[in-house]
């Protein structure tokens, strides 16, 4: 297929899924998340793949929302906001429930949406030039589309931290709290991917999603609760506050709520 977001490199039985917006680093919008959806769709029905890398073309692995889709979703009614958030959680739910392994190659910024895209993948590799957050809180709304998978990979206490301050941190914090397995060079990244692929491809295939199925058991992400992700972003953004905190960001100015 051709598609205008992504490019997809085959080697052997391994499908690499490159973001490929490096001057947008990334950022997601409806072409985005419909492409990489249809694209890992297709990979899990292709028997020549066994794994799938997930990564981003220059400076940033997924940088989050696109600038011009944060504008049209600012003038959204709340069907128009859940017609979208419901797009991006079939998405990640698609990365998740994958029948083969995924592996997150995060070169640099994995901001919002990019953070959820590194914990929807089973395993993530992060170089030392990788930053992390969960930002949305400042823009007056929630992490809630990603949140199944943050909180899988951190565990509740963390995203208490994370959720509510939407700090920024770097790969060896996102290491100790559990966000990525490993930490490397930028120069070692492919060399540590390669290592993972090896592994994983030592493994039976049928075993493999036996394995991740066996893991869903004992951390089931229900259909209810991924559509109770989409239901609450999607009346959070038609909220006030929401509005206030995208226009603000939009017209690069401080929210109304941080006084002084």
């Amino acid at each position: 297929m051709n598609y205008q977001t992504l490019e997809i490199e085959m080697y052997q039985q391994v499908a690499t899924v490159w973001m490929n917006r490096p001057a947008l680093h990334n950022a997601f919008d409806e072409r985005l998340i419909r492409e990489l959806t249809e694209a890992f769709k297709r990979l899990d029905r292709d028997d020549a793949v066994r794994v799938v890398v997930l990564g981003g073309r220059g400076k940033s692995f997924s940088a989050g929302a696109d600038l011009n889709w944060m504008k049209r979703a600012a003038g959204y009614t709340v069907e128009e906001n859940l017609r979208d958030a419901r797009a991006l959680v079939y998405l990640l739910k698609t990365i998740n429930q994958l029948s083969k392994p995924t592996v997150a190659r995060v070169q640099g910024a994995a901001l919002g949406g990019g953070t959820g895209l590194t914990t929807a993948c089973d395993m993530a590799i992060a170089s030392t030039q990788a930053s992390f957050a969960t930002t949305e809180v400042k823009f007056g709304i929630i992490p809630a589309a990603i949140s199944p998978y943050v909180i899988a990979a951190i565990g509740s206490r963390m995203a208490s931290r994370y959720f509510l301050t939407a700090e920024r941190f770097d790969a060896v914090e996102a290491h100790r709290i559990g966000m990525v397995h490993e930490v490397c060079t930028p120069e070692a990244l492919d060399e540590r991917i390669d290592a993972i692929v090896g592994a994983l491809l030592t493994g039976g295939p049928l075993a493999q999603h036996a394995a991740k199925e066996l893991i869903r058991v004992h951390r089931p992400v229900a259909d209810a609760v991924i559509e109770d992700t989409a239901q609450r972003i999607a009346n959070l953004r038609a909220t006030p506050e929401a509005k206030e905190g995208i226009g603000a960001f939009l017209e690069k100015r401080k929210p109304r709520w941080i006084k002084g």
